[in-house]
């Protein structure tokens, strides 16, 4: 049986290279890749090519908890398109559309069956939410 696919999605106030570049770097990765205050994400690094391998450390700021996101790219369109399996073999897609001065970032990735889909739902919005606030700060 498939995992189900949640999607999110943000339409941000910046040009599609920006957002890209921010999405894309691990010296902007570590600025925005959490959810919540109390947590950050103090390691990335970022392999941007078919087979290349994506990685963020992400941890509580109080060093309780911690745990490795890793992921291989399946495809990487430029400014267009990403896609990658993660670690525990789940796939992410994630578009990016320039929506006239804005760029719309859409991911569909597939479930863990650990927690529930609602509440997976609301920890990656909260990244994309950060990240959001973070390209547009900058």
């Amino acid at each position: 049986m498939a995992n189900e696919e949640i999607k999110i999605e943000a339409v941000i106030s910046a040009e599609l290279l920006k957002v890209w570049l921010y999405w894309t770097s691990p010296e902007h990765i570590t600025n925005w890749n959490f959810a919540v205050p109390d947590w950050g994400c103090p390691r990335a690094t970022n392999d941007l090519k078919p087979g290349g391998k994506y990685f963020a450390r992400m941890e509580a700021r109080d060093g309780s908890f911690g745990f490795d996101f890793e992921a291989v790219y399946d495809e990487v369109e430029e400014f267009n398109r990403l896609v990658y399996t993660l670690s525990d073999g789940r796939k992410v897609r994630t578009k990016f559309e320039q929506a006239g001065t804005a760029t719309k970032v859409t991911t569909i990735f597939d479930a863990e069956i650990q927690n529930p889909a609602e509440t997976q739902k609301k920890g990656w919005q909260a990244i994309l939410d950060n990240f959001k606030r973070y390209v547009e700060l900058s």
